[in-house]
Parts: structure tokens; sequence; C-alpha cells
């Protein structure tokens, strides 16, 4: 099949990497497939894979940006021959939904998060003649909010690559450039740095400005850029002046990500960064702005797997419970950290791949083209 998919951008996010890794592996397959977005961090992987990108301004809904979108993606749709338009975000479905009216070809898109309904918002969301949705609370959201049939909508994964995320990665390279040392306390954060992201990211620095005291060769590494990033960056600083040296770091947007982690010694996040750190043997603290799971361990596999580890509907995550958590976390034994972090590893293996993530898109696909 030749597949486009669409997106608002590449850089640094759960659905970006999630396009990016089905992409790739539906190349392996034998698939043609064509990526448009407004670029971004992850374009190079997906060029140096020898998938094409178009550069489409599909970030926002300025007016002109809308206009320009819908030509291009008409164009891309009749220049590459393409036999189904698979789309990722709001933006790119509300203009793929029309296109679609008029042009009639096979149309799926993905439920990567659940969106506000608020202020007529509702009536610019498009959703496809089959849908995915990443967990079963947003497939619940889709039939509850949007009244898309049952039978229009696939419980799908965030497929995660456990060859590139490994415990095996070197990372030489990241422990000289942040210059970790042995019997240094590494937590490390990934998150899009966006306001409505980013709360655990100033909780954290709380966290390391509380625990610094307490807890020596303390270092925390965030990784991830965004609308809220100065604000991140400025409380960061003013820890690292408080203390006299670096202990919180900001790399902005990063594709090393695999590297970044295998450098740490615990990780703090959600969602798909969180299960790539656990692909990593990597301990980790579910928390985000939608809520708290703490550390994972085999008694919060139930709540994280209905949430696709996303903490929606869980309790609020606070300072004083992050900081108590990875002060715990610390004082654990060697054997026990290992016993958890085996363990995270093989609910990735059992529950996340991306041959299942693939396999559930390719199904989709095939029972859009015969609706049509």
């Amino acid at each position: 099949m030749n597949i486009l998919m669409a997106l608002m951008g590449l850089d640094i996010g759960g659905a970006e990497t999630h396009v990016t890794e089905l992409s790739k592996e539906l190349k392996r397959r034998g698939h043609n497939v064509i990526v448009a977005s407004n670029g971004g961090v992850y374009e190079r992987e997906l060029l140096d894979f020898g998938i094409k990108h178009y550069k489409v301004p599909l970030q926002n809904k300025k007016p002109n940006n809308i206009v320009s979108s819908l030509s291009l993606l008409k164009k891309i749709i009749k220049d590459e021959n393409i036999d189904i338009v698979h789309s990722h975000a709001r933006i790119p479905s509300f203009l793929l939904g029309k296109l679609h009216k008029n042009m009639k070809f096979p149309f799926v898109t993905t439920a990567h998060w659940i969106f506000t309904t608020k202020y007529g918002l509702k009536y610019i969301t498009d959703w496809g003649q089959k849908t995915l949705a990443v967990s079963d609370d947003i497939k619940k959201y889709l039939m509850d909010n949007y009244h898309i049939p049952e039978k229009d909508i696939t419980v799908t994964v965030n497929g995660i690559d456990t060859e590139k995320f490994a415990k095996t990665i070197p990372c030489d390279d990241i422990k000289q450039e942040f210059s970790i040392t042995e019997g240094d306390k590494t937590i490390v954060y990934v998150s899009r740095m966006d306001a409505d992201r980013s709360l655990v990211a100033h909780q954290l620095i709380s966290a390391i400005d509380a625990l610094c005291p307490v807890i020596d060769g303390l270092k925390c590494i965030i990784v991830g850029g965004g609308n809220d990033f100065d604000a991140v960056k400025k409380e960061a600083d003013a820890v690292n002046e408080k203390y006299g040296r670096k202990i919180i770091m900001l790399t902005g947007a990063r594709t090393d990500i695999n590297k970044i982690i295998s450098a740490g010694s615990l990780f703090v996040g959600v969602s798909r960064a969180a299960l790539e750190a656990m692909a990593s043997e990597k301990p980790c603290i579910i928390a985000g702005n939608e809520g708290y799971i703490g550390l994972f361990d085999e008694s919060k596999l139930d709540v994280a797997l209905e949430t696709n580890f996303c903490c929606r509907g869980c309790i609020e995550s606070k300072t004083e419970v992050l900081t108590q958590d990875i002060a715990n976390f610390f004082g654990m034994w060697e054997e026990d950290i290992d016993r958890i972090s085996k363990y995270s590893r093989s609910v990735v293996l059992e529950h996340y791949s991306v041959s299942k993530m693939t396999d559930d898109a390719e199904k989709v696909y095939k029972e859009a083209m015969e609706e049509r």
C-alpha cells in the first residue's frame, strides 16, 4: 500500500514517536510510507530509513496555514497515488476529513489523547472511517463524546522498539556530556515541554531542591522542548545557582533518548516515554499532568494498562508525594531495584511490541479499504 501519515510535527512527543516507529515497521513490511508534517527532530530518522517527508504547516489553525495545508495534502494524495490516509492529530484530521468527503480515499485516524470538546472544538474534530485508540479509556471517550460506533474503533498500543531501547545500549558519550560519574544518582525526565504537559517537570525540580541536601550525587536530566521550556529552565537555573553546581540539566529536543535513558538511574514521566524507559530496564515513577501512579511494579500493572501509562483518573501528581517516592527509591536494596527493572521490560515485551501496533494498523487499513 501507498500510505500517507499526517501529523502536526515531528518533535519530541508520544504521537510523534508512535508515527516514526509505525512508519518504519510498515516500511520493513514492504509498504511505501510517506509522512506529512511541519517537520522536527524525527524527520532525519525517517529520511535515513527511506521514508519521504513533505513539509506541510499542520502545526496550528492559522488561516494561511489551513489554506496551504489543504492544497499541499490534496496534491500529495494525487501525486503519490495514496491508497490509505492515516491521520494522528486534530488539525490534520479535520483537514483530511474535508478532503476525504470529496476525494473518497480510505481514511483512518488514531486518537493518542483526549481533546477538549469545549468552545465548539468538538465540531472541528474529524474521525476517520476507522479509528485506532491507544487505550481503552480513550475508546470510551470517543464513544461517549463523538458517538463513534464501537465496531469502528480498534484499541492498539504504543509499540516500543525493544532493540533500540534496551539495557545494553552504550551511553559513555552521554555520561561524559553530562558529567555523570560512578555513584551519581541520575533522574531522567522526558516530555514535550508545553504548559499542558510540563507539570511534573516543575514538581521534579522542586523535589530535587528538597532532596539535594540528603542525597549525595543527585542529578537530573530534563529532555524536551515546548512553550513552557523557558519557565522550566528558569526554575532549574535557580536550583543550580543555589547549590553552586549543575544539578539539573535541560537538553531541549533530542533524538538519542535511548542513550540518555540508559545513562540514568531512575526515570520519571508518563506514556510512551515511560514505556521506553521500562524497555531499557529502568525503574519508573509514572507521573504526569493527568495524574500519578508512582513507582511502577507488579501492584501498579492493572491501573497502568487501563490508562496506557498516562494516569488518567488517578490521584493528582503532587510535589510532596513525588519527593517521597524518589527518596524511597534511592533507599531501596539493589536486588529490589533489579527485580522491578526486569519486570518493567517484561511488561513492554508482552503488551507493547511494535509488531502488534503494526498488525493493528494493517488490519484497520484493510477494513477501511474494503468499506470504501
